[in-house]
């Protein structure tokens, strides 16, 4: 019999501890080793218990989780998973916690005590389980890494007059771990790519637009949530609302975005619905690149845009947090180039050059 993932469980609410206990307990790879209070006890835990897994909440009297988990993480403890509130403050908490080095998060539905986090049962125990695979540490902390170095190169912004001339896309997807792979390669594009960026990141609908306002900052090109109706320039990234469908509308003289909330779909927004719409539109002039996610959205466009004469670029599993959806799409036929997380950027550069 496999070893179990060893939990631990910081919650400043035993409503919440004890609903969370529950729920890990319910699947037989799991074991909670034990529960805290607040960060400060999280810490002491964490040491002595030395768990392969802790979920944190964020918002908690004394000290927070977003404390514990750069002490866990400056530690190399294990992996942390956030639980954290669906709301606009919970969002920018959560990207926080994402940029100190958090394997993930999981929102809770309905607040900070959730009485109906049940809901989200199987999310938790999925994203548990892919934080306790082996390597999965070594992994954030590299990424951590090459973060930081971005941070310190400065940001050449570069005010220009917005075009609705666009000939080429980059058509980006990406789910578990996605934020920080986000973060890594969308500062290194350069202003002047000549093309339009489209990202689907796996995402609740409050957290896109901090999202989006977070990845513009420290990139190049400006970036927004898109919205129905924005007209589609020339150097600029779009990333998709949450809980609607990124597809792009050709009319005369532009291109325009449109959402929707068909098909209904395991995610909304879905990577495959906008690689399609995007392949629509451009045609061989696409770049379709899959990132880190669980699952195979996105793989399938993939092949569709290699087939079509565009290009396709996947992470590889050397950096990939979670190597499923990037892994599906090279078994399927529709990669052409397999890079690290860190060479992406300059893959998609070459790619975009390439094209007529």
């Amino acid at each position: 019999m496999s070893k179990k993932i060893r939990v631990l469980v910081v919650d400043d609410s035993a409503l919440m501890r004890k609903a969370l206990r529950e729920i890990l307990s319910s699947d037989p790879e799991i074991e909670v080793i034990g529960t805290a209070r607040d960060g400060e006890d999280a810490i002491v835990k964490a040491i002595e218990l030395e768990p392969d897994v802790i979920t944190m909440d964020i918002n908690m009297p004394g000290m927070d989780g977003l404390t514990a988990l750069q002490y866990i993480v400056s530690k190399e403890i294990c992996p942390v998973v956030m639980v954290s509130s669906l709301t606009q403050e919970g969002a920018l908490a959560t990207f926080e916690a994402l940029e100190l080095g958090a394997f993930d998060y999981v929102p809770k539905p309905g607040g900070t005590i959730s009485l109906n986090i049940r809901k989200v049962s199987d999310e938790i125990i999925e994203k548990v389980k892919l934080a306790g695979k082996e390597g999965v540490l070594g992994k954030i902390r590299s990424r951590l890494r090459r973060v930081a170095e971005h941070r310190e190169k400065p940001i050449k912004k570069t005010v220009s007059i917005p075009t609705t001339d666009v000939k080429r896309a980059v058509a980006i997807g990406v789910s578990t771990g996605g934020p920080k792979t986000l973060m890594e390669i969308l500062p290194e594009l350069p202003a002047d790519l000549d093309a339009v960026v489209f990202i689907v990141q796996h995402m609740p609908p409050n957290f896109t637009a901090s999202f989006a306002k977070r990845l513009d900052q420290y990139s190049q090109i400006p970036i927004k949530e898109a919205e129905a109706g924005d007209i589609v320039t020339n150097n600029s990234g779009y990333l998709g609302k949450g809980g609607y469908h990124l597809l792009l509308r050709k009319a005369e003289e532009s291109i325009r975005i449109r959402l929707s909330t068909k098909p209904e779909l395991l995610f909304i927004p879905s990577v495959n619905v906008m690689m399609e719409s995007v392949l629509e539109v451009f045609g061989s002039n696409t770049v379709g690149v899959l990132l880190t996610g669980m699952g195979d959205d996105g793989a399938d466009a993939m092949v569709k845009i290699r087939r079509a004469g565009g290009i396709t670029i996947a992470e590889s599993e050397e950096t990939a947090i979670v190597f499923g959806m990037p892994k599906e799409a090279i078994e399927r036929g529709g990669v052409d180039i397999v890079a690290p997380s860190y060479k992406i950027a300059e893959e998609i550069v070459k790619a975009v050059k390439s094209l007529d």
